[in-house]
């Protein structure tokens, strides 16, 4: 399984706002030009993170975008989920219905338990907790690429 453009590039934007969490509104095209992301592509991603309440938008000179919860209060399984949908890695384990051998089924079990560590990984990071490894990344490779 792989996440979609979309969730990749929806991570890296939610983080990009959480890094700059309480300075206000942020212009879609800087965080578009820090992510190395198209701006349309990041349009795009806007709505249904506004619509889950994730993001919030200002209209006007001083307008953009900002969090719409603190970075502490939103998982990265909840961004997963509203750009990606469910963490399910078969229809199966969702709607058992739609499997006629789900009640004997081990590889069912398999993917089960594959995505309840996928949804216990992604639920145990924050926003916050990502901008901060964030910060502590770029500050180690800026003291690591020192000269005498």
């Amino acid at each position: 399984m792989k996440l979609s453009t979309k969730g990749r590039y929806g991570v890296r934007m939610m983080i990009d706002l959480a890094a700059h969490y309480g300075e206000g509104p942020v212009l879609l095209r800087e965080v578009a030009k820090r992510q190395e992301i198209s701006e349309k592509y990041l349009s795009n991603l806007i709505n249904p993170l506004k619509a889950m309440g994730l993001i919030e938008a200002t209209r006007g000179v001083h307008g953009g975008y900002v969090l719409g919860k603190a970075p502490t209060e939103i998982t990265m399984k909840e961004i997963i989920e509203v750009l990606e949908g469910p963490l399910c890695l078969v229809d199966c384990v969702e709607k058992p219905a739609v499997c006629n051998r789900t009640p004997f089924c081990i590889a069912r079990d398999l993917w089960s338990e594959a995505a309840e560590g996928m949804s216990k990984v992604l639920g145990k990071y924050t926003l916050a907790d990502m901008a901060m490894r964030q910060k502590t990344k770029r500050e180690n490779l800026t003291n690591d690429n020192y000269m005498i």
